[in-house]
């Protein structure tokens, strides 16, 4: 899956050392609920493990090669989002020097185009904390609709009784 700026494409061993430089900043992790990384190691085994499968992709910046961040589906995180059965939960998050340039929004159009185009998932469904509002306007701008709910996930990394806004994608 590409755009002008952006390639989606599986994780590679070789990306180990882009992850941890990106994943080690503590800001990253704080906004999507898990802890910085500690070592490369980690970054590698992250990508032998909770990256290694069919819907978890590296945003890699074009002009670089480089992958600036991840974006995906699957099964209920343990994030107590109110998920209806067979509802994939959407996830995503970009290195800081590239925020705020529709990087995330380029990557989740492109991933729910390959949803629509690829499965019979009929709605998707993701969160984002309310004091990170930026995400919400990345689903928001894709499509998503907020569900009026909000959960309250204490398991989380730095998430200790902050709120989650839900939204939902009807595909």
């Amino acid at each position: 899956m590409e755009s002008d700026r952006i390639l989606l494409r599986e994780w590679r061993e070789s990306d180990a050392d882009a992850l941890f430089k990106w994943a080690s900043d503590p800001l990253i992790g704080s906004r999507a609920g898990w802890p910085p990384h500690q070592s490369r190691e980690e970054s590698l085994e992250i990508i032998r493990t909770l990256f290694h499968n069919d819907t978890t992709w590296a945003i890699v910046w074009k002009e670089t090669g480089e992958a600036i961040g991840a974006m995906g589906y699957g099964p209920s995180c343990d994030c107590n989002l109110p998920a209806r059965a067979d509802e994939p939960i959407a996830g995503y998050w970009i290195a800081k020097p590239y925020w705020n340039r529709g990087i995330c929004t380029e990557a989740l159009t492109l991933m729910i185009e390959h949803i629509r185009q690829t499965t019979e998932i009929k709605s998707l469904i993701s969160g984002h904390f309310v004091d990170n509002p930026a995400s919400g306007r990345v689903m928001e701008k894709c499509g998503f609709i907020p569900t009026g709910e909000t959960v309250v996930d204490e398991s989380q990394y730095a998430g200790k009784d902050r709120p989650i806004r839900v939204l939902r994608l009807e595909l």
